[in-house]
């Protein structure tokens, strides 16, 4: 065990039986508690956990809201990438991590989808963790390799049904938004199609680029760049409306495919039975940074925005995950779609 979560326990102890005076002596400061304490939080450096790969749409977005939630809580926030199995593994991490608030996670849709997919999951996202905050939600776009023969979505519908058993659908893993994206585009034209799943969206990205495979499903904040680069062709966004940052990117709905609809939101969670006073010092947190004029043009030029402050709360994050998860077991369900 390392020295500082000795000390941690140690304090808690001692504060149990309450020998307050005797807390204040060994740390020094006046009767502040220690580290775990709430009303000492934080006084540590923070891990937030992206449980996806660095250079991800997840990992962007975190990263972004860093450095101000840093700055509003008078703490460093360490971002640490835990990938694997769809976002679980990482999730999993801090579902079973100390309910202190010194590990964070930041996940997206899959927080909603996994019970659904995986048979042992190890966690349940309503009972093991609190609720923090929405973040943003991020369109998705449909990208294909540049030189890949259709032209426009519509085109890409007639050339999967003739070449189903030919073109490669890449993902970030079962249960990614990519994957979840792509299911959906299955559905929407009844094509089953050869599925080449990453460990990560990056990953993927790049061998679209390179011409590796053939089309996938990604969020705006991970192709905007390649889109408006050439290096990647572009076909459409996944969203009712157009995003400003690629204004000549037609929507599923006007390009033909209006049953292919969905964004990817991401959140803000701790382990349960983490301090409520904790919980909203990191909502607070998340407030700020959401307001910060830096953030909102960074998100502007991915293809996203932050969502609005009344939605940057506790209990609406918890809202929306309670909704999103039974909308996905059906989708999921009805796809026959289960991960080991």
């Amino acid at each position: 065990m390392e020295t500082t979560d000795r000390y941690r326990v140690a304090t808690r102890m001692i504060a149990a039986i309450g020998l307050v005076s005797l807390v204040a002596a060994c740390s020094g400061d006046g009767g502040a508690t220690g580290g775990g304490g709430a009303s000492g939080y934080p006084d540590e450096n923070i891990t937030f956990v992206v449980p996806f790969s660095a250079g991800g749409p997840t990992d962007t977005v975190t990263r972004m809201i860093a450095e101000p939630m840093a700055a509003k809580l008078g703490a460093k926030i360490v971002v640490q990438n835990v990938e694997g199995a769809g976002g679980t593994v990482g999730a999993g991490e801090v579902a079973r991590a100390e309910p202190d608030g010194y590990t964070v996670l930041m996940h997206h849709i899959g927080m909603s989808t996994a019970p659904a997919l995986y048979k042992n999951l190890g966690y349940q996202p309503l009972e093991d963790f609190e609720t923090i905050g929405l973040v943003t939600e991020v369109p998705m776009t449909v990208v294909a390799r540049k030189d890949f023969p259709p032209a426009t979505l519509p085109d890409l519908v007639t050339h999967v049904k003739a070449n189903a058993n030919k073109v490669t659908l890449a993902n970030a893993g079962i249960g990614a938004a990519s994957h979840l994206c792509g299911l959906l585009f299955q559905s929407a034209t009844g094509v089953k199609l050869q599925e080449v799943p990453y460990q990560g969206t990056g990953p993927a990205l790049t061998d679209l680029v390179g011409g590796q495979v053939d089309f996938m499903c990604d969020q705006t904040t991970n192709t905007s760049g390649q889109i408006s680069a050439g290096e990647v062709k572009a076909y459409a966004v996944t969203t009712p409306e157009r995003v400003r940052s690629l204004p000549d990117l037609p929507t599923t709905a006007e390009a033909g495919l209006p049953q292919l609809q969905v964004s990817v939101w991401h959140g803000l969670y701790v382990p349960a039975d983490t301090p409520q006073e904790v919980v909203q010092k990191l909502s607070e947190a998340l407030k700020v940074a959401l307001a910060d004029q830096a953030v909102i043009d960074q998100m502007a030029k991915l293809g996203t925005a932050p969502v609005p402050a009344e939605a940057a709360t506790p209990q609406a994050h918890r809202t929306k995950l309670e909704e999103q998860l039974g909308t996905w077991a059906k989708v999921i369900a009805d796809a026959g779609v289960k991960a080991s």
